[in-house]
């Protein structure tokens, strides 16, 4: 294969898999909608980031370290589970928005470091994820490969990410959207929260073959 038709490989597979709703889009969403557009797009960010550091390791060989063993991928599996479940409890919580504290909701924020470590953490607690680029690159990276070839498929699937989810977060955070969705931000939390918690349930059952 050509690098074109490499990299077209990449771009799609790694398209495909980011846009399907996962952890990550139920974190943006959730930061978007419980905090402001720029928490969106700071754990978009982090996000990215995840997928950058994912891509790396896997790439140096130490994701097929994790893939093969247990005990790393078992304890990398708990906690990644826990913390999305954490998150989704505390959507569970999530109250109505009265018109008179409406204004205050749309205040509550968080900073952008906790934004972006929401999606970071979130992100590189997936398990899923290494397997996912160990299972693409093993495909596409041969031993001849350069590694700024590699560097840039790699940095394909972080920017993917950190468009997809950038997008998200501006659309969902837009003004002629918000009030409407504000309305409803606690039944869609309590439903991003419910999401959250059956993901971790799901990655606390992920094997890794």
């Amino acid at each position: 294969m050509t690098f074109t038709s490499d990299w077209l490989t990449v771009f799609t597979v790694g398209m495909l898999a980011i846009v399907t709703p996962g952890p990550d889009f139920a974190l943006t969403l959730r930061s978007s909608l419980v905090h402001s557009r720029e928490a969106g797009i700071y754990t978009a960010i982090g996000v990215g980031a995840g997928n950058a550091i994912h891509a790396t390791y896997c790439l140096v060989g130490i994701g097929a370290v994790i893939s093969q063993s247990i005990m790393l991928f078992s304890l990398l599996k708990w906690i990644g589970a826990g913390y999305l479940i954490y998150l989704g409890i505390k959507s569970l919580n999530a109250k109505a928005v009265t018109t008179s504290s409406r204004f205050d909701k749309a205040k509550q924020k968080i900073s952008r470091w906790t934004a972006f470590r929401i999606g970071l953490l979130g992100n590189l607690l997936n398990p899923k994820a290494t397997l996912f680029f160990l299972a693409l690159f093993t495909q596409i990276v041969q031993p001849a490969t350069p590694f700024t070839v590699q560097a840039l498929y790699g940095f394909t699937v972080a920017m993917l990410s950190l468009i997809w989810f950038s997008m998200v977060a501006t659309v969902i955070s837009k003004r002629s959207l918000k009030s409407y969705v504000l309305s409803i931000s606690h039944w869609i939390e309590r439903a991003t929260g419910g999401a959250l918690i059956l993901l971790g349930l799901r990655l606390a059952t992920a094997e890794a073959d």
